[in-house]
């Protein structure tokens, strides 16, 4: 029924939940949003590239858990439940979830265009949907204006980090390839 967690799928988990930890730290706040930028968004498509489904969502997973439980992983150095209550929860959920469906969708197929495809869509389409959605119910602003402050002033950035994250990604998993 469900397989057993091996040392390796914990060691590449923790090593991404690490990495998104670190790149949590890249945050830059603008002016018109109450999401800032962050570096934590190249992580999740690294790990949903990368990686298994199962390692990817037990990498995002761990690193949600660090942070509820008070860790400061999250941007700008924060912590604690408190955080998913805030504008950027959905963004948060939306990173355990993208990883899932990049990794879902790229299974077997590890040429450029199907992982940058798979980057822009659990990377980017599901992050921003689920970010949006959050932020729309906690700050009451309407979608619209949810979709103008939460959405697409991030754009840019993001296809540029599915790009990276794609670049970044093909190389290693061919390195990588029977061991994961």
């Amino acid at each position: 029924m469900f397989k057993k967690l091996t040392t390796q799928d914990m060691v590449y988990a923790a090593i991404f939940a690490a990495l998104i930890s670190v790149l949590s730290y890249i945050s830059i706040p603008i002016p018109f949003s109450p999401v800032p930028v962050t570096g934590q968004s190249l992580a999740v498509m690294l790990a949903g590239a990368i990686l298994t489904t199962r390692q990817a969502g037990l990498s995002m997973g761990i690193f949600l858990l660090l942070g509820a439980i008070g860790i400061p992983v999250f941007s700008q150095g924060r912590g604690g439940i408190g955080v998913f209550m805030g504008p950027s929860g959905g963004y948060l959920i939306g990173y355990l979830v993208g990883a899932i469906v990049i990794s879902l969708i790229i299974q077997d197929k590890k040429s450029y265009l199907h992982i940058g495809l798979a980057n822009i869509i659990g990377g980017i389409l599901v992050v921003h949907l689920l970010g949006i959605i959050w932020l729309n119910i906690i700050t009451d602003m309407g979608l619209q204006k949810s979709l103008m402050a939460g959405s697409l002033p991030f754009i840019p950035g993001d296809l540029l980090k599915a790009t990276l994250a794609t670049i970044i990604s093909v190389p290693i998993i061919k390195r990588l390839k029977g061991s994961l």
